[in-house]
């Protein structure tokens, strides 16, 4: 019999105080799977992460990781398999950098107790994974933004996880720096065999680098795939109200890869969106 798949998602109900946002949200995801949430502002994907993350209550369904139903798991058994990237911020103490990343292990360590060598050491490994040992030492304040992106990623890697969420871990970068996180992504899942879900809200970053994609469209449904097969024109105009159209880009390792590029029709007004 196959082992279970890494997380499993099954009908699951997301929302506030009670009050459904979205519903009927299904998806697998297995270690190596790196797959992108698109869709517009204000359609659900807060909701949903945060019930990803267990932040907020799910309404319905289940959460399954490695077969097993998250809902009764304290906060530290969930922790030590379950990694979490925020977007890039600036604490109010100039921490180093390794003080900042030996945080990930706070889920593997007793009450009170401080961190071990062993857990400088898993932490200096994790910086040493994404090439940013160097910055060891610095204030955490005082580095670039991307830099920061890539220390956010290395504190959750320190804890071990099989799974990393991640929100718009890209978001503030500028072009350069926002190519060097998202090549750091994917490497670490073709490397290490992580399963990683990311939101962004630019389609290349899904064309480009995700196995799959799980696209929420304006009327709340969920469809997932591969990129390709996801990331339509049809899903940008209904989605976006943008005219789009996908131009052949093969890419190292990925001879199928599309690129969205501006249409020739005018843009369709579907209301402000950010």
């Amino acid at each position: 019999m196959s082992p279970p798949p890494l997380l499993a998602v099954t009908d699951l109900a997301c929302g506030y105080r009670g009050r459904r946002v979205l519903g009927g949200i299904g998806f697998t995801l297995a270690a190596g799977d790196l797959l992108c949430l698109l869709g517009p502002n204000g359609i659900g994907k807060t909701t949903l992460f945060k019930t990803l993350l267990r932040l907020l209550p799910r309404l319905g369904g289940e959460i399954r990781l490695n077969g097993r139903d998250v809902a009764g798991w304290t906060a530290k058994r969930f922790a030590a398999v379950v990694g979490y990237v925020p977007q890039a911020h600036v604490p109010p103490f100039p921490f180093s950098v390794s003080d900042v990343v030996v945080l990930g292990r706070v889920a593997h360590m007793g009450a009170f107790a401080a961190p071990s060598r062993a857990d400088r050491l898993i932490a200096t490994q994790a910086l040493d994974l994404l090439g940013a040992r160097h910055l060891a030492e610095e204030p955490y304040t005082e580095i670039s933004g991307g830099e920061r992106q890539l220390v956010l990623i290395a504190r959750a890697l320190a804890q071990s996880p099989s799974l990393l969420i991640m929100d718009e871990p890209t978001a503030n970068l500028d072009f350069g720096n926002q190519l060097r996180v998202l090549g750091h992504i994917r490497k670490l899942v073709e490397d290490s065999g992580l399963a990683v879900v990311m939101t962004t809200h630019d389609p290349n970053h899904a064309l480009h680098h995700a196995t799959r994609v799980a696209a929420l469209g304006r009327d709340g449904r969920l469809a997932v795939g591969a990129p390709t097969e996801v990331v339509s024109a049809a899903f940008l105009r209904e989605t976006y109200g943008v005219s789009c159209r996908l131009a052949p880009t093969p890419l190292p390792g990925r001879p199928e890869a599309r690129t969205c590029l501006p249409g020739d029709d005018p843009v369709e007004s579907l209301g402000p969106r950010g």
